[in-house]
């Protein structure tokens, strides 16, 4: 039986190493719309001022890349096989173990494209990971990839959520997918509860003020004191409500070389974190995310447990 274009796209991917592939329609994401500008009205995104900007591009990619007719979204696992040994040293976010996710998933992103080009059909396309308006998640429940827990992050029913979004936005028009992920979450309300900021003020929604995420990766300046003691020793990123998350039980390691962690990253012990210097900085995070709060930014959120 012939493959259609949808089909070999979606194999390729999987080839490449993403978890799974779905197909969007690009066109105006009409049922966000409310959801954002309420969640910006309210002030939520806090000092992320890019938010604010350019809420008509987020809402339609036909407004970011000329003549878009699809949107291709991916999941790449980054779940890891270890975790840090020292129980008391400073909690970092999985997703920032390895190598930064957004050169990672850029190149197999480029090369599904280069694929595309050569064996699907001529055809103008971009890469996205992060790097415009783009809402990752609402394109990627969109898809049928899964759809947006309590957390608000997304929730694959094979996967869990501990993977990284990205999407091809291509001009070649291409047959979309029609199922959509039904809500699972049901009565749990276990992310709710367990973060320790509270931070998640109603159902998919999160105020990014009081998300540990937030104030210790996009917040410049010093942290809120108001959250002093809740952080649970969270110095870079927070995991807490995937951590809880049933759903979560279904994550297996990913098989990502880039994503394996510096040798010595996961044995630092509390005293190595709180006594690093530059130079150990510029060897554990060369090529990590944690590179986007810099060497003083990882001070200052250090600074902040230990006055705990």
């Amino acid at each position: 039986m012939t493959r259609t274009k949808s089909e070999k796209i979606k194999a390729k991917a999987l080839e490449l190493g993403f978890l799974s592939c779905g197909i969007s329609e690009a066109d105006f994401l009409s049922d966000e719309k409310d959801a954002l500008q309420k969640w910006l009205q309210q002030g939520m995104h806090g000092e992320m001022s890019y938010m604010e900007r350019n809420q008509e591009m987020r809402l339609d990619p036909r407004l970011i890349f000329e003549g878009a007719r699809s949107v291709i979204s991916v999941l790449l696992n980054y779940y890891p096989k270890k975790e840090q040994q020292d129980a008391e040293a400073p909690v970092l976010s999985k997703y920032a173990y390895g190598k930064d996710y957004h050169f990672v998933l850029k190149e197999k992103l480029n090369l599904l494209l280069k694929y595309i080009q050569e064996e699907i059909a001529p055809c103008n396309g971009r890469p996205f990971v992060d790097s415009a308006p783009v809402l990752d998640k609402a394109w990627a429940a969109k898809a049928g990839l899964g759809w947006i827990g309590k957390h608000s992050n997304l929730i694959s029913v094979e996967h869990g959520s501990f993977f990284f979004i990205g999407e091809l936005i291509v001009d070649l028009p291409l047959e979309p997918d029609q199922k959509t992920v039904r809500d699972h979450c049901g009565t749990c309300t276990r992310c709710i509860d367990a973060c320790p900021t509270q931070a998640i003020v109603a159902p998919g929604v999160v105020d990014a003020r009081r998300c540990i995420s937030y104030q210790t990766i996009e917040l410049r300046g010093e942290l809120d004191d108001k959250l002093k003691d809740q952080f649970k020793n969270r110095v870079f990123g927070c995991d807490i409500c995937q951590d809880v998350c049933p759903w979560n039980l279904k994550s297996e390691p990913h098989q990502e070389p880039d994503f394996e962690p510096h040798p010595q990253l996961l044995e630092l012990t509390r005293k190595e974190w709180m006594e690093m210097d530059h130079a150990l900085f510029n060897e554990l995070f060369r090529k990590s995310a944690v590179k986007r709060t810099k060497y003083d930014g990882l001070k200052r959120n250090l600074r902040f447990l230990d006055d705990q």
